[in-house]
């Protein structure tokens, strides 16, 4: 016994890999040189010399030899399957918890992943995507910015002067003469059908962005004046089973200039930056007086498509010579104070146009974009929910230990080892995966349509893609063996002495790694119930604060621009009805979906000393202000038919801040292409959504609009509406009735918030649905392995409520552990998200008040079931069991 031994270690490592018939006196003879070499050479030298030979002794011939073949590994595995299927069907409640957990949380992986890969593909099916770009502005001096409008002569520019180009053309998205919405008709027809999805293109645009053609030449479909461009939806619509190329089209029924289609384009995908239904030419076009070769006016967006050689990265830099060259001398010319400024900063930047949809942060347009925070903050919600399926899985396979522990005890009894025990888990584990998949796929097939009306997106289940079936297969076996790997050998470490004297039913009982688990669950969804509130807290600040207008009971008509002489008449028949308080006709109006027009203004006499004050100006008529309920702070409002008026301005509170003019303001006069007289300064009201500070804006007297907004008294809408189509019938009998409210197209600006909240509120539900199922099975479990405990605790005098408590109490602590965890977490993610709005609501403490409450109730619903039914059953019968 006081013999030196060799490493332990070192000798398990010898028998692990050495084959029967050569271990026993093989190691033998290595423990004898090992005693001779401890009295020659010492103890650590014997000891490293051991572990060289054992080493040494890794050789073909030596290693053991498994006796195994396909047939033992199939009767194996069918042995598993069998045991799984037995221990499904005997605890069928358990089952159904750990299967519908799981789906339930991977489908909703599912679902999220499906967004995410749709956000992500947007403009990535060009063929020279890498290769494209589009073109903004950076200015980087104070009060900077970035914005995609140049002027028409820049394409030029970029065709003639840089080789690196191959192909470059002009967008203009804006709603801007016929860009935007019109009433349009065939000419053979008389009844207008309102449309939107109009932009005007340059020729070369159709080949930058790989449009493909049904009808008509690409490189010829717009390059005649009066032509245009239509989609296959509207080519079908209006021209069934037909080629429409050489067919008139008259909009808003100006038959002096109709259009000719020359060609039908395939529909753009829904993952391109851009939706277009019509494409108008801007060949020949000249929207006023020497406009295509002035530097004046900013209203074109450039898009081009580099050479296959270009270096973008010195393209970008040789592009700043446009400023110098052509920019710089404009300004020159005018005198303008702000050349050296311009030169120093404004930047000329390209953008990739796989880019455009996510990138786009800070950048002025008014394309649709995405938002990579949400990407990232659904992605987190999808690992989240899935680490609570996954923990879930771990937490209730732990809790059912003492279920299993005669069952493992009695296997290594006779003779099975860990690794077979390890493995018949696993495949449990991998087993109860595929099953929850399958169950996942078919909620997501089934609910996907909802998800997509909801989110408003297109989604799909990509069936036919190649990878679809082998990444549901390897998520189900690597999800399966990952949440099985700790169950597996935890429960295949069971001793049996130790199942023999009960240490493992006293000690499952309780675990501190399950009470983490529980823990991270609830943390999680209370996080989420606390950004949920703010989301819906600030949308209700939204819809709900003073935004500086009267947006109830306002009807906007639209397509008034086809009035033409007979605007006045319609005007002065709505004012005649009893339930109409005031008319104002317009394109500009505090809504989205209206026109914008930005300026640069200067104080009187000072365009060649000041940098440009940039501004909306806006053209009204003389009702505006008092239809949509504005207040006037300073000076007065337009009066109708004076004549001073008409280079009369009314500016708001923050143009008179940007301007810095002092007080009294009214009566001071400012210029943009010509002088105004400030006659009233108009409080600040919100015309863009909350994330973006009210800027400078400016009223001016004009005439037309295609909108007539009409401010109706309370009482019947439904007949006040049908009055008011009576007359626009009378009036314009083959133009459509079109109207919507002012205050829905407020609440549409702010669609992406709804969305978002409604998805924070559905997965948050899911969230808890996942939680709760884990936390009933484990209450269950723990109910059932307290029975005698209960039972005894009655005998002696407990009443139904202290056994209440004494069952609920633990997991009360972990979901008062969980908000303290989670309170801190959410209050810094919804600060983060807030910050995005320049308006926004305060996060104040009744909203974790609430989210604590609310994930307590639960816990307690959830476990109190069990509790009461436990407190309720008769001590003789547990006791008897004994």
């Amino acid at each position: 016994m006081n013999k030196p031994q060799p490493p332990l270690w070192a000798t398990r490592l010898f028998r692990s890999f050495c084959n029967d018939h050569l271990s026993d006196a093989v190691l033998g003879d290595l423990v004898e040189l090992y005693e001779r070499r401890v009295s020659e050479l010492g103890k650590t030298k014997a000891d490293v010399l051991f572990v060289w030979n054992v080493i040494q002794f890794v050789q073909p011939f030596a290693l053991r030899k498994k006796k195994s073949s396909p047939q033992n590994h199939y009767a194996m595995f069918r042995n598993y399957f069998k045991i799984a299927f037995r221990s499904m069907s005997r605890q069928k409640m358990y089952t159904g918890i750990k299967i519908g957990g799981f789906a339930i949380g991977l489908a909703t992986c599912m679902i999220i992943a499906l967004f995410i890969r749709h956000e992500l593909s947007y403009d990535k099916y060009y063929a020279n995507g890498p290769r494209t770009y589009r073109l903004y502005n950076h200015y980087e001096g104070p009060d900077g910015g970035k914005w995609t409008s140049f002027p028409a002569p820049l394409v030029g520019i970029l065709r003639n002067e840089f080789p690196e180009i191959e192909k470059a053309g002009r967008l203009i998205p804006y709603k801007w003469f016929n860009a935007g919405s019109n009433l349009m008709r065939p000419e053979d027809q008389t009844e207008n059908t309102y449309e939107e999805g109009f932009a005007y293109a340059d020729p070369e645009l159709l080949d930058i962005l790989e449009i493909p053609m049904l009808y008509g030449n690409r490189d010829h479909a717009l390059d005649k004046p009066n032509t245009i461009v239509f989609s296959r939806k509207m080519a079908d619509k209006y021209f069934p089973g037909q080629d429409p190329v050489g067919k008139t089209i008259i909009f808003n029924d100006d038959t002096k200039r109709p259009y000719m289609i020359g060609g039908v384009m395939e529909n753009f995908p829904p993952t391109s930056h851009l939706q277009y239904e019509f494409l108008i030419t801007l060949t020949g076009e000249e929207f006023w007086k020497d406009e295509q070769g002035s530097w004046c006016c900013w209203n074109y967006n450039p898009y081009i498509r580099l050479r296959a050689d270009a270096d973008p990265v010195a393209f970008e830099q040789k592009l700043q010579s446009i400023i110098k060259n052509h920019y710089g001398p404009f300004l020159k010319e005018g005198g303008s104070a702000s050349l050296e400024d311009v030169l120093k900063h404004h930047k000329i930047r390209t953008q990739a146009i796989g880019d455009i949809y996510l990138d786009s942060d800070g950048i002025n347009d008014i394309i649709p974009h995405g938002d990579k925070q949400y990407i990232l903050l659904f992605g987190g919600i999808a690992g989240f929910i899935l680490l609570l399926a996954c923990v879930n899985f771990i937490n209730l396979s732990t809790a059912k230990s003492a279920n299993r522990a005669k069952e493992v005890g009695l296997r290594k009894v006779v003779g099975s080892v860990r690794g077979n025990l390890v493995r018949q888990f696993l495949t449990e584990s991998v087993l109860y995966s595929l099953i929850s998949f399958i169950l996942a796929v078919a909620i997501v097939w089934v609910t996907l349509p909802y998800f997509s009306t909801f989110a408003g997106k297109t989604l799909a289940m990509p069936w036919g893609a190649w990878w679809m079936f082998p990444i549901l297969i390897g998520a189900a076996l690597g999800i399966g063996i990952v949440a099985g790997l700790y169950p597996s050998f935890y429960l295949s470490a069971f001793k049996p002495i130790d199942v023999l004297k009960g240490a493992v039913a006293r000690g499952s009982r309780n675990s501190t790694l399950r009470s983490a688990m529980v823990v991270f669950q609830f943390t999680t969804s209370i996080v989420l119930i606390i950004g949920t509130f703010v989301i819906y807290r600030q949308m209700n600040f939204i819809l709900h604060t003073k935004i500086g207008f009267d947006k109830d009971q306002v009807i906007m008509i639209q397509g008034a621009n086809t009035l033409g002489d007979h605007r006045e008449t319609f005007k002065e028949e709505l004012l005649r009805q009893s339930a109409v308080a005031s008319v104002t006709s317009s394109n500009y109006l505090p809504v989205s979906e209206t026109n914008r027009d930005q300026n640069g203004f200067f104080k009187e006499g000072r365009s060649k000393q000041d940098r440009s004050i940039g501004a909306q100006r806006w053209y009204v008529d003389t009702d505006y202000i008092k239809t949509l309920g504005m207040k006037i702070v300073e000076g007065r409002d337009f009066i109708p038919r004076l004549a001073s008026d008409s280079s009369s301005i009314i500016v708001n509170q923050a143009m008179v801040k940007a301007m810095g003019l002092k007080e009294p303001v009214v009566g001071q006069r400012i210029e943009n292409w010509r002088v105004y007289t400030i006659i009233g300064v108009v409080e600040d009201f919100h015309f863009e959504t909350m994330k973006e500070k009210i800027a400078p804006l400016t009223l001016v007297v004009g005439n037309g609009g295609s909108i007539v907004a009409v401010k109706v008294k309370p009482g019947d809408m439904r007949q006040t509406i049908a009055n008011i189509q009576l007359i626009w019938n009378k009036i314009m009998p083959n133009q459509p009735f079109r109207y919507t409210f002012i205050d829905e197209s407020y609440a549409r600006m702010y669609q992406d918030v709804e969305r978002t909240g409604n998805l924070f509120a559905g997965f948050s539900m899911l969230a808890i649905l996942v939680a709760c199922l884990g936390l009933f099975a484990l209450s269950s479990f723990m109910a059932e392995q307290r029975k005698k405990e209960v039972s005894i605790r009655l005998v002696l005098g407990a009443t139904i409520g202290n056994i209440f408590r004494l069952l609920t109490r633990s997991f009360v602590i972990m979901v008062l552990v969980s908000f303290v965890i989670a309170s801190p977490l959410g209050w810094y993610m919804m600060t983060r998200w807030l910050e995005g709005y320049s308006y926004k609501t305060e996060i104040t403490w009744d909203v974790f008040v609430v989210a604590g409450s609310a994930a307590v109730v639960i816990a307690l619903l959830t476990v109190s079931y069990q509790a009461v039914k436990v407190a309720l059953g008769n001590p003789a019968a547990n006791l008897r069991s004994e």
